[in-house]
């Protein structure tokens, strides 16, 4: 039984999605009750954290040994003893697992109620605590160090200031208030800092605020499989096209020690000098980060000055990772999806507009990897046949590690084709949550099997740009 409501989406997106995942390609191959039970089931698991806090060591600093051991006293810490594993992964051996103990549903609820933002719930769904900025209501007389039941206002319908909210709220967890309601909503401006430390989430997953910040970086299981199948190599030069936070930008960059050139671009300035203070911290000092638009990046004669930045001629890189812009309906946790139907399928011309840049800007025997974190056909399977068709110069390869399923059928493709396609999808998850006992009753290799499966929804696509005769 789930512990949280479907995910809902507008009626137009809706019915999108369900002529998606109920497509004549996958009922002719399944049938039509296996289709709507997987369909059911994805709707579920998306309203649901994952069952893994996956974490990426940063080797370029530190063993996964070390990290390891220093992770595991703290999460002891944390959880004030409770013997929970952390795991290494056979085939990504620089990523740890941490399994989330939850949902938890026997906690006491208490009589004064904070209510946050659909965001912030989501991060203390999957760890957080709970910042100022994300709290938009509390009961009338809260207090500093009152005990409180966190919840989300998952439909954004409660009034910031509120002292009371009947509107649809889930419930998070129990925390401790660092601060009185008046000292919250200050007449001074929104303060920053912690507002509820959780003692009792509905979710048991261990906070990484200032964590070994020089030795670990939070990252969902696919997007550190993405960067291993691009697999840099020490020398190269390499563009992260889209590459904001900088997750995988600072990963490629340890894959390939930290050697080589990897230009990192962004279309927003924020978000590029993110990615600049990333790179300081984990000290890698390979990385080159642009505010440009990745749609402009190619230019067709060579610049007058020496300015090293874009755009760039063709043939200039010998891998690309076009982790594109998307609708990004495999996020997990998500309860309630706002965005229109227009907004959803404005991504696959951006996406196509990109790609066709990556492509020039390839050299010949380079390789290609497209990613998302969507579930659609339209931005996934469908790009991937629009390219083979546009672009004779590209070839599908195999991907290594392959540990995802393979692709969807709906859009043509063949079934060697969907082979050499990854796609983690939600819906393969049979579990619903993980209690302490069943914990410690699981063997490894089943608890990294889940983990492989029980992550966000994500694509992923490799080419080669055949050498041109």
């Amino acid at each position: 039984m789930s512990f949280f409501p479907k995910i809902s989406f507008r009626y137009e997106v809706e019915e999108y999605l369900s002529k998606v995942f109920r497509n004549t390609e996958l009922i002719a191959a399944l049938s039509a009750q296996e289709v709507e039970s997987k369909y059911q089931s994805l709707l579920t698991h998306l309203s649901h954290p994952p069952s893994f806090t996956t974490v990426r060591v940063n080797t370029h600093l530190a063993s996964v040994k070390d990290v390891k051991k220093l992770l595991f006293e703290e999460i002891q810490k944390q959880f004030k003893g409770l013997c929970v594993p952390v795991l290494e992964h056979p085939k990504l051996q620089d990523i740890l697992l941490i399994p989330v103990i939850g949902p938890r549903r026997d906690l006491k609820k208490h009589a004064s109620e904070v209510i946050v933002g659909a965001h912030c719930g989501y991060a203390v769904l999957r760890g957080a605590h709970v910042y100022v900025p994300g709290i938009i209501s509390t009961s009338r007389f809260m207090k500093a160090g009152d005990l409180v039941s966190v919840y989300s206002d998952i439909e954004g319908k409660c009034k910031r200031g509120a002292k009371e909210f009947e509107g649809v709220k889930v419930f998070l967890g129990n925390g401790i208030s660092e601060l009185s309601r008046s000292e919250i909503f200050s007449s001074s401006g929104p303060l920053n800092g912690l507002g509820i430390r959780m003692i009792e989430p509905v979710y048991l997953s261990p906070s990484f605020d200032n964590v070994l910040p020089t030795h670990l970086f939070l990252q969902n299981l696919p997007s550190v499989v993405v960067s291993h199948i691009l697999n840099p190599q020490p020398g190269e030069r390499i563009l992260d096209m889209c590459a904001a936070p900088g997750g995988k930008t600072a990963h490629l960059a340890t894959l390939m020690h930290d050697q080589g050139e990897v230009v990192a671009m962004d279309k927003i300035a924020k978000k590029v000098k993110k990615i600049q203070q990333n790179a300081e911290l984990l000290q890698l000092k390979c990385i080159k980060a642009f505010c440009y638009d990745g749609t402009k990046a190619l230019s067709a004669e060579k610049k007058e000055d020496e300015q090293e930045g874009p755009p760039f001629l063709p043939e200039s890189f010998d891998r690309i990772l076009l982790d594109a812009p998307c609708s990004g309906m495999g996020q997990r946790p998500n309860m309630v999806y706002p965005s229109t139907l227009k907004e959803v399928t404005s991504y696959q011309p951006l996406q196509r507009k990109l790609f066709t840049v990556a492509v020039r800007l390839l050299k010949p025997g380079g390789v290609l990897v497209y990613s998302t974190c969507t579930i659609t056909l339209s931005e996934n399977e469908e790009q991937v046949a629009w390219a083979l068709k546009t672009f004779p110069c590209l070839q599908l390869q195999p991907q290594e590690p392959h540990i995802g399923g393979e692709g969807m059928r709906g859009a043509g493709l063949s079934l060697d084709q969907l082979k050499l396609l990854q796609r983690f999808d939600p819906a393969a998850v049979t579990s619903h949550g993980m209690d302490i006992h069943s914990l410690q009753d699981s063997r490894e290799d089943d608890l990294v099997s889940l983990a492989n499966r029980d992550c966000i929804g994500f694509f992923i696509a490799k080419f080669i740009k055949l050498e041109s005769k």
